[in-house]
């Protein structure tokens, strides 16, 4: 028998639940710190680790969180109001304890508090494990966007997975890439809640049978599937002191049995967990390497866990609380897919609305219609998932025909607006055909979706004008924008205390929730008084930074040197190998002697390639053979240091960030969709360096061009030229490049490795590399060769680095989801009842 059954003898009263507030004051805390710590945890004076104390603390800040997190769900449900449900496979929240202390505006009683005890409160928040439910940017705006729904007041509730093993854990040996387990839950999570009673049960394989029922109706039947069960865990995501905590739930795949009883008698003891064991499989790790068969059918295995859990639990609670009456549901709800994972969400809620809730066709698609929202986040066509025919039909039997009738009902109204054009509809077919037919994933969001949007000005653009132009054409009112953004509260008030607190004292604490105040700072660039503080402030975040870059790369870094910066996931779009040549160019430079002028420069680049990307990892051991060779040369000495920082993350972000002169954002343009490390950089007085790609465009807009250093081919250029390049042409021209693919063609960085970096060599010289990075080379040293110039001057580099952080309001996670909820989710403001 369940546990779970609705009580039926016995009802508690609203006494129960009437509990007096929770101290925010230090002595409260420290005294609820010392009941957790010594009653709990039962730790005494002998415990010497500070794993315990950082738990006890969590426990007594997440008491604070549960008590206004009730009052929040309250409040949302008596309200009755239309609610958005972002689901998302990654969510890359970083550290929760510094965040939740700050959000409830309790850091410094807590810092007090624990002082009295003898602890720092530093120390227990570095023992916190970041939550690395993420590969990079997707997952850290999902973090970020969730802030800024909780901030503003906004039902959101996020829905993802529970990922038994994050982003892996990323060494090195020999300069190579290792990737190791990242157990970030070894040793228990304590922000979460699990609710088991809101667990569901997730179909897979089976077949599909069709009978009459008692009406004449053909009814689908998803039949001998095999079956598991997702289970809710909840974690809190607090607002910035409102009161307000909104909810991300992220699923976890269990067995419906623990195993096979029968064959467990008969001996047959793998064969009885294997079931078990083929559940828990599904979000045991995050993003399996899929170049096999069996990790794709995985990741699909992920996806649908995902879409499913989550519809049925959007039903179930719709049910509770409204019956079986859908007339309203689209009216009150919106499901908005982050990238092209969920997308299979259109073909499970239509699903489950016939098939489950009984609704014909016309009524189950136009509430899945009215419904959906599509985010796309890749220019990419590569990126954009398709899946085997034969493998939805494997795995999601039902889903397939639903599919295809989605499919040949579009396709209807494709001929219908463009008569015999075939092309077309060869183009826009949800199914790609072919010797493996495959299902286009991107299309069925937008198909299903009544939203689709990009991400940054450029990016949509490009999205309405090349990806998905046949569907614009078609349906131009979908298509919308939505500029990136991060939350200024993690990203430059929590990260940044220094600048938080010159910002504080100078135009008030207001910005942290309204960051277009920034611009009051602007007047200020000017004042020698004020670019003499901002300048303290950097230089001793440049400290921090070259402390942790010392401990984490073994590498002396000089705060007084133009710190140099490119951190993000290793791609070859990205181009950290173009930065790398660089690198090159003056060490070359300084072998030859040519130091005149010389603006000592420590270079940073850090990141994560995929497991099965052989050229990222390859591009990871070139960059630490040249840190090797450079930082090892006596003629660098306080001129030129390169270092690539392992396992880079967000807690070691919020390291960098503050303490980075340039910012690198390199990407060849026409290939980033947005990027948000850039917005990270530019709050916190980063001078970027980059091409006129994502949201690159946006931020030299509002910097101003005099503040930006800027270089290389357009989106447009790159399209017109790729058919004519020619780098061969190129290096020859440029002795400054031939110099440099002298010294990587010479084995210069390899001499004990001969050969190892020819496909890099290799890529550099086609003439159908994708990224040009010969092309951009010449004009990459000149921008650079400015950059060095402009930081020689420290007044005027201050002044630069002011008017980006003053011009950086737009990059607020807060405008982008005040404008999706403008123009897409259309929720109100729900505020909780104060006790």
């Amino acid at each position: 028998m369940s546990p779970y059954l609705d009580m039926t003898h016995s009802q508690p009263n609203e006494n129960l639940f009437d509990l007096p507030p929770l101290a925010l004051t230090a002595e409260g805390l420290a005294l609820d710190f010392k009941r957790y710590y010594a009653s709990t945890l039962g730790r005494d004076r002998d415990c010497r680790s500070t794993y315990y104390p950082y738990r006890a603390l969590s426990l007594v800040m997440r008491d604070r969180l549960m008590e206004r997190w009730k009052r929040t769900r309250q409040a949302q449900e008596e309200a009755d109001c239309k609610r958005t449900h972002y689901l998302s496979l990654e969510f890359l929240m970083g550290r929760a304890l510094c965040n939740a202390m700050f959000n409830l505006g309790v850091t410094e009683s807590a810092a007090s508090g624990l002082h009295q005890l003898g602890l720092h409160l530093e120390e227990l928040a570095a023992s916190e494990p970041d939550a690395g439910l993420g590969n990079g940017g997707l997952g850290r705006l999902a973090a970020c966007f969730l802030d800024s729904c909780a901030t503003l007041q906004l039902p959101v509730k996020g829905y993802g997975l529970r990922y038994e093993y994050g982003m892996f854990r990323q060494t090195l040996d020999n300069g190579f890439q290792v990737e190791g387990p990242d157990h970030w839950l070894r040793d228990g999570n304590p922000w979460e809640l699990e609710r088991p009673e809101y667990t569901q049960r997730i179909q897979f394989g089976g077949r599909v049978d069709f009978h009459q029922d008692d009406t004449g109706r053909l009814m689908a039947h998803w039949v001998d599937t095999r079956d598991v069960l997702a289970v809710p865990f909840d974690t809190p995501v607090p607002g910035y002191q409102n009161d307000t905590i909104n909810t991300l739930r992220l699923w976890k795949a269990a067995a419906t049995d623990e195993f096979n009883l029968g064959e467990f008698n008969a001996g047959s003891y793998p064969e009885s967990v294997a079931a078990k064991n083929e559940a828990e499989h599904i979000t045991m790790v995050l993003y399996p390497n899929d170049a096999s068969e069996n990790g794709k059918e995985l990741r699909l295995r992920q996806q649908y866990l995902l879409a499913s859990a989550s519809l049925k639990d959007v039903l179930r609670e719709w049910c509770r609380q409204h019956g079986r009456d859908f007339s309203r549901f689209a009216e009150k709800n919106c499901f908005q897919l982050n990238d092209t994972h969920p997308a299979i969400s259109v073909a499970e809620l239509m699903r489950l609305l016939m098939d489950e809730h009984r609704l014909e066709w016309n009524q189950a698609w136009a509430i899945t219609t009215a419904t959906m929202a599509y985010t796309n986040h890749t220019l990419l066509p590569e990126a954009l998932e398709r899946w085997p025919v034969r493998m939805f039909q494997a795995l999601l039997p039902r889903h397939l025909q639903i599919i295809y009738e989605i499919n040949a009902r579009f396709l209807s109204e494709v001929a219908s607006r463009w008569p015999g054009d075939m092309a077309r509809q060869g183009r826009m077919s949800l199914i790609e055909e072919g010797y493996e037919p495959q299902i286009r994933m991107a299309f069925l969001a937008i198909v299903g979706s009544f939203s689709v949007n990009g991400v940054a000005e450029l990016h949509s653009r490009l999205l309405s004008e090349g990806l998905f132009r046949d569907f614009y054409e078609l349906w131009p009112h979908k298509f919308n924008n939505k500029t990136n953004g991060v939350t200024p509260r993690r990203w430059l008030a929590m990260c940044n205390p220094g600048l938080r607190d010159l910002l504080n004292e100078t135009i008030g604490p207001d910005w942290v929730r309204d960051l277009g105040q920034l611009a009051r700072v602007t007047p200020l660039a000017d004042d020698p008084a004020f670019r003499e503080r901002f300048r303290a402030i950097k230089h001793a975040n440049k400290e921090a930074l070259a402390q942790l870059v010392a401990r984490d790369c073994q590498v002396e870094f000089d705060p007084a040197a133009l710190f140099d910066v490119q951190v993000k996931r290793i791609h070859e779009y990205k181009r950290q190998l173009l930065n790398l040549l660089h690198v090159i160019y003056l060490y070359n430079r300084i072998k030859h002697g040519d130091t005149a002028d010389w603006t000592p420069r420590c270079v940073l680049i850090g990141g994560k390639a995929a497991p099965g990307y052989a050229m990222a990892k390859l591009i990871i051991k070139l960059i630490n053979n040249v840190a090797r060779v450079v930082n090892g040369d006596k003629a660098t000495a306080g001129l030129l240091r390169l270092a690539f920082i392992p396992d880079y993350r967000v807690s070691v972000m919020e390291v960098i960030a503050p303490g980075t002169d340039l910012s690198e954002q390199i990407s060849t343009a026409g290939k980033e969709a947005s990027g948000t490390g850039n917005m990270k950089f530019m709050m916190n007085g980063a001078v970027t360096i980059g091409t006129l790609d994502g949201a690159n465009i946006e931020i030299r807009d509002q910097a101003g061009a005099d503040n930006f250093f800027l270089f290389g081919l357009t989106a447009e250029a790159v399209e017109a030229r790729r058919h004519r390049y020619d780098p061969q042409a190129i290096i020859q021209a440029h002795r400054e490049l031939a110099e440099v693919m002298s010294l990587l063609e010479s084995g210069h960085f390899n001499q004990f490795e001969p050969g190892l970096f020819d496909p890099i060599i290799q890529a550099i010289r086609s003439p159908q590399d994708p990224w040009m990075t010969a092309a951009d080379f010449p004009p990459y040293i000149q921008a650079q060769a400015a950059a060095a110039a402009a930081y020689r001057d420290p007044e005027h580099w201050t002044r630069m680095a002011i008017l980006n952080t003053a011009h950086s309001g737009r990059f607020s996670s807060d405008r982008t989801i005040g404008e999706y909820n403008r123009d897409i989710w259309m929720l109100p403001a729900v505020k909780p009842q104060p006790r």
